[in-house]
């Protein structure tokens, strides 16, 4: 992912002067991720004065919303794909806020299909040690430790204090806005709670569970957590927002539209954002 960044960044900054002309008078903008069509194109179809930029793969819609700079970001599926894209936004719009938001899938019984998840936090499922085991051993991921990378500068693998799961915290500001805009849903709830990232699609009960009550984990997708780790570096205000699309572990199937009703929340909670946190 290192070596993505690095040459992500490289090529952004050598076409920067074909890229969007910032003043020191411009306000810095919210950027909205999403990493599919149908999780970015009605919020880009709520921008005024639109214009469109393409860096190899990454898609970024620049406008207005009531007035005030907003960019939506396509990151594209997975946690390097968001985590570059994330790096990308930053440097090239170093924005006010960073939203990133779209479909997920259920890790409690009690969340249903359409229900939104504000992420309090976020957590990558992705990263963990393996206790030895001999060949034919077979493998346990009750066994499994988490493994926080950012904790130690060495090996993590060796490092006993980074045994832990390294939890990337909603904005206060961001979370307060979205709070105050909730009873604008009518689809489905919107509750607060842990968005689990990685790039594996979990189908084991047993498995959710396991996130559920060792991590707290409400839900699960394939990004918020690698895109909050790049905003906190650039410490940019971030908060993950998902819609549950799915939930094996009650039985609710998969629902596409569910990804316009999480736009349509969002671009309130946007709204809301300008008008307390970004003007007079």
């Amino acid at each position: 992912m290192a070596a993505l960044l690095i040459g992500v960044l490289a090529s952004a900054c050598a076409r920067r002067a074909d890229g969007p002309v910032r003043t020191a008078q411009s306000a810095p903008p919210i950027v909205v991720q999403g990493a599919m069509d149908v999780e970015v194109r009605r919020l880009a179809g709520a921008l005024a004065n639109v214009s469109v930029e393409s860096l190899h793969g990454w898609t970024f819609w620049s406008g207005t919303v009531d007035g005030y700079p907003v960019v939506i970001s396509k990151t594209l599926k997975g946690m390097a794909n968001a985590a570059a894209a994330t790096a990308l936004a930053a440097e090239r719009y170093h924005p006010a806020a960073i939203i990133n938001q779209g479909t997920a899938g259920g890790h409690q019984p009690d969340l249903h299909v359409y229900d939104i998840v504000l992420g309090t936090e976020a957590v990558n499922l992705g990263s963990f040690k393996t206790p030895y085991r001999a060949r034919g051993g077979g493998s346990n991921f009750a066994e499994w430790l988490p493994l926080d990378l950012m904790r130690s500068e060495g090996s993590a693998g060796q490092d006993p204090n980074a045994r832990s799961m390294r939890r990337f915290r909603g904005d206060q500001g961001l979370l307060a806005a979205a709070r105050e805009v909730r009873d604008s849903y009518r689809r489905g709830r919107v509750v607060e709670g842990v968005l689990g990232s990685s790039e594996v699609w979990n189908s084991e009960i047993d498995r959710i569970e396991r996130f559920h009550e060792q991590f707290g984990t409400t839900a699960e997708e394939m990004e918020t957590a690698s895109a909050a780790q790049i905003a906190g570096l650039f410490e940019i205000p971030f908060l993950g927002i998902r819609v549950v699309s799915n939930n094996i572990t009650n039985g609710g199937g998969y629902d596409g539209r569910t990804g316009e009703a999480c736009q349509e929340y969002v671009v309130e909670v946007v709204k809301r954002y300008i008008s307390e946190k970004l003007t007079p």
